[in-house]
């Protein structure tokens, strides 16, 4: 925080007559009562005659005074553009979106695909992205000067963006311990000799076969009171249809042949926990400088995925059988369009992967300049992250091609989507390739850099909201507040390390997010287009504020999707999601109903504080119900003015912007400064 001296003065002045109260803010350093200060000010209380006459001051006494601190702003416009695209751009590009688009038709899926990005993602996008650069604050804070009753969205956002940091870490810690692995000539998920690898396993070289296994043993027969031995040939069929791949990702790396289920978690993998500290050292150091430090790191997390997926592009295509997996990819089923439930994946996929509602996009923009265009910034951002999910399945289908046609199966056999695509799989794939070890570092480096990138900005959303609402205690010890949250992350990751860890995962990526968010986007965007400032018709306000910023007014358009087909159509999704709930499992492993409820548990945890924290405002505002309901709806603030140029001695300029200063002074009711 910065501060500025405000004290008794001597004055004379330069141009007009001086008598009077006056109130001054000097601008020379560490300025105290025992220093004479020396600077200039600008007249502006009417008890002085000569109005507006620059005044020559020297400080005599008085006291230090807060001076509302300037906001951090990106070093470079690209370090904002590419923190957005590595948020959006992550893991799910690369294991959802293919098997979503093979599932629902193939190419025909772009269809409604194109249609909710049109109606659905981008105006949620570019909204939250005005509002933070707008209001140059974070989810919580912003609400203050949008619709206080509605500040329980802000808090719901942080909390989501809480929850899914608890296993999203743990994630990228698979991707680090397998590219560790990767660093050996024989791939360890390539072979079936490791210690444990059962009798089951096939290699990626051989594929799935039955094996006929011959071996003697003895047997004793009781016959006539005497114990007789006999030695005989036993020929057994095993059928070989587990992969190494499978068996090193289930038995190897989770271990989960060790837990029984969410009720019985076993042991810490101390392998995967060590990973799990070097990826949040990795985010501390990133993060612990604000965006001045995690705004260099993306340059490297962000680019660089897209030259491994180039990379990754050109040799899968030249692959024997990439043809058969790009056709399964492409080819329309215009058939599947007409039922409800492609539509509906569509929009959810669209929601999900731009991310909207979990404040992220509001804390970036946050830091951005007031006329900085991010008209232009939503749509490159939102088409090259929707543009990276349609080359990602090219990458992915060449390979499950190339896959179907070595093992001899349908292609369906091995299309997949999730976890198992990126670690077993892929891998699986890697494992028969020339240059098996090169191609796997290359790719889990770049699942590693995906995650990263999603990783900083769900923390970013949460250091950036609770950094706003509480800037003394966290935003000036930000390096310590980063440290405790990481280590909180640490200390709950170990039960997502665990034996059963997988469990734990599946359960908070099932309940953490997906039905909380959706919720925290209804409401945010009834909240800013119907009333944010209650101005008719809906979405005036928010639109008059982009003019302010862009110099021209949003399009019909744009207002009618955020005030009526934006969340119109999240409430479908959300609804078509409880009505078709039919509870959770895993590879056979159904959850227990008590597991479900504490799911249930979690996810109302965070989108229950919109209603709580609304009710909260209302009893602590004052009067009757219609008077706190008028005050709860009335924005607090208004909007922030740009940080002033530098003041030099002998410099005729306006000085600094203090919170509640107009025209130059501070409005208080007691005089700060007196002649």
């Amino acid at each position: 925080m910065t501060r500025d001296w405000i004290g008794t003065v001597t004055c004379k002045v330069l141009k007009g007559a001086s008598s009077g109260r006056i109130e001054v803010m000097n601008h020379t350093p560490n300025a105290n009562a025992s220093q004479n200060a020396y600077g200039y000010g600008v007249n502006s209380t009417e008890t002085v005659p000569g109005q507006g006459n620059l005044l020559e001051l020297t400080v005599e006494g008085g006291e230090l005074a807060h001076r509302k601190p300037h906001r951090e702003t990106w070093g470079k416009k690209m370090d904002f553009l590419l923190s957005v695209i590595g948020f959006c751009v992550d893991l799910a590009n690369v294991w959802r979106f293919p098997y979503m688009c093979y599932k629902n038709g193939g190419g025909a899926f772009l269809v409604p695909y194109v249609i909710m990005l049109i109606l659905v993602g981008i105006p949620l996008f570019y909204l939250e992205l005005s509002l933070g650069q707008y209001h140059q604050t974070g989810a919580i804070t912003v609400w203050n000067k949008v619709c206080p009753l509605f500040k329980g969205v802000g808090c719901a956002a942080v909390a989501i963006a809480f929850y899914v940091d608890f296993y999203y870490n743990v994630i990228i810690s698979y991707a680090l311990y397998y590219f560790f692995a990767s660093f050996t000539p024989v791939l360890p998920w390539s072979t079936c000799t490791n210690k444990w690898n059962t009798e089951f396993c096939f290699e990626p070289t051989t594929g799935p076969r039955v094996v006929n296994v011959t071996y003697n043993t003895s047997i004793y027969v009781f016959e006539n009171g005497q114990n007789i031995t006999t030695n005989v040939t036993i020929i057994d069929t095993i059928n070989k249809t587990v992969s190494a791949a499978t068996e090193y990702y289930e038995r190897a790396v989770l271990q989960k042949h060790m837990s029984n289920g969410v009720e019985d978690l076993g042991g810490i993998v101390w392998e995967l926990t060590l990973c799990l500290l070097a990826v949040y050292l990795i985010c501390y150091f990133s993060m612990w400088k604000g965006i001045k430090g995690s705004g260099k790191v993306v340059w490297f997390t962000a680019i660089f995925p897209y030259v491994v997926l180039f990379c990754l592009l050109i040799r899968g295509v030249t692959l024997p059988g990439a043809g058969v997996g790009i056709r399964y990819y492409i080819t329309p089923k215009f058939h599947k369009l007409l039922s409800p439930t492609v539509w509906v994946d569509a929009a959810t996929q669209i929601c999900f992967s731009l991310g909207p509602g979990f404040g992220v996009l509001l804390a970036y923009a946050s830091y951005n300049k007031k006329n900085n265009n991010i008209y232009r910034d939503a749509l490159l951002t939102s088409c090259i992250n929707c543009g990276t999910s349609f080359v990602a399945g090219f990458v992915v289908f060449s390979v499950l091609g190339y896959m179907a046609v070595r093992n001899n199966v349908d292609i369906k056999d091995v299309a997949t989507e999730g976890p198992g695509l990126v670690f077993v799989t892929y891998p699986e794939a890697l494992a028969t390739m020339p240059g098996s070890t090169f191609w796997s570092i290359l790719f889990f480096l770049m699942l590693i850099t995906l995650g990263l990138d999603s990783s900083f900005g769900g923390s970013e959303s949460i250091l950036t909201g609770l950094s706003d609402l509480f800037p003394n205690l966290i935003k000036e010890h930000r390096e310590i507040f980063v440290g405790c949250l990481f280590t909180l992350y640490f200390l709950i990751g170990l039960a997502f390390t665990s034996q059963g860890g997988i469990y734990m995962v599946t359960l908070f990526d099932n309940f953490a997010a997906y039905y909380s968010i959706l919720f925290c986007v209804l409401f945010e965007a009834l909240g800013v287009a119907w009333f944010y400032g209650l101005e008719w018709p809906p979405t005036a306000r928010i639109t008059r504020d982009i003019k302010d910023m862009l110099g021209f007014y949003p399009g019909t358009f744009w207002r009618i999707c955020w005030s009526v087909i934006s969340p119109l159509f999240i409430l479908v999704i959300v609804s078509n999601g409880l009505a078709n709930f039919n509870g959770l499992e895993m590879d056979g492993y159904v959850y227990p109903p008590w597991a479900i409820a504490i799911g249930w548990m979690i996810a109302c945890s965070s989108f229950m504080l919109i209603p709580l924290v609304a009710i909260g405002q209302l009893l602590m505002a004052e009067g009757g119900l219609r008077e706190r309901f008028l005050y709860c709806i009335t924005p607090r603030e208004t909007y922030p003015r740009e940080p002033p140029p530098p003041y030099y001695e002998g410099q005729a300029t306006a000085p600094p912007y203090y919170e509640g200063q107009a025209n130059g002074g501070i409005m208080d009711n007691k005089p700060i400064a007196h002649v």
